[in-house]
């Protein structure tokens, strides 16, 4: 692919025109997160663990159908976020290091499982594990670490 086909294929989202953009433009206020969580339902929570699931809805599927790595990362992020608060932390920080690894696919309807662990919340960061699963079978299809910086207090 040529350079000015890149480039056209990132500004546009892989659209000759650019259609929707005033629309994208008007969308609400954390939009992203609710596209990504709808449908996500809360299992288990409790001190440094929370369990969802959800069905893959077709909405967060990639080009080869299934469970878009992109919709994963997020799910690792937000739901990793989560557990920081049920230790007592007065907000969740900002994120220094997401990893994901992909293990296995996850298809349209399928149900999954998201499991969160904190693994360490200190004064000023917080280490969470998510793990995404087949509800059905257990097989795993995603392991993710997220480490994230928590705001210390000004002494000011």
């Amino acid at each position: 692919m040529d350079l000015e086909s890149v480039k056209r294929y990132l500004e546009t989202g892989g659209y000759e025109e650019d259609k929707n953009a005033s629309t994208i433009e008007k969308m609400p206020l954390r939009f992203f997160e609710r596209f990504i969580m709808q449908g996500l339902h809360i299992d288990l929570i409790e001190p440094g663990r929370v369990v969802c699931s959800m069905k893959v809805p077709p909405r967060l599927l990639n080009g080869g159908n299934f469970l878009h790595g992109g919709a994963t990362a997020t799910l690792v992020d937000l739901v990793g976020s989560a557990a920081i608060f049920t230790v007592g932390a007065p907000a969740t920080g900002v994120s220094v290091e997401i990893n994901v690894s992909y293990l296995d696919a996850a298809f349209a309807d399928e149900e999954i499982e998201i499991e969160a662990r904190v693994l360490r919340v200190g004064k000023a960061v917080g280490v969470v594990s998510v793990e995404l699963k087949k509800k059905k079978t257990g097989k795993i299809i995603a392991q993710g670490r997220h480490t994230k910086y928590l705001a210390v207090p000004s002494k000011l």
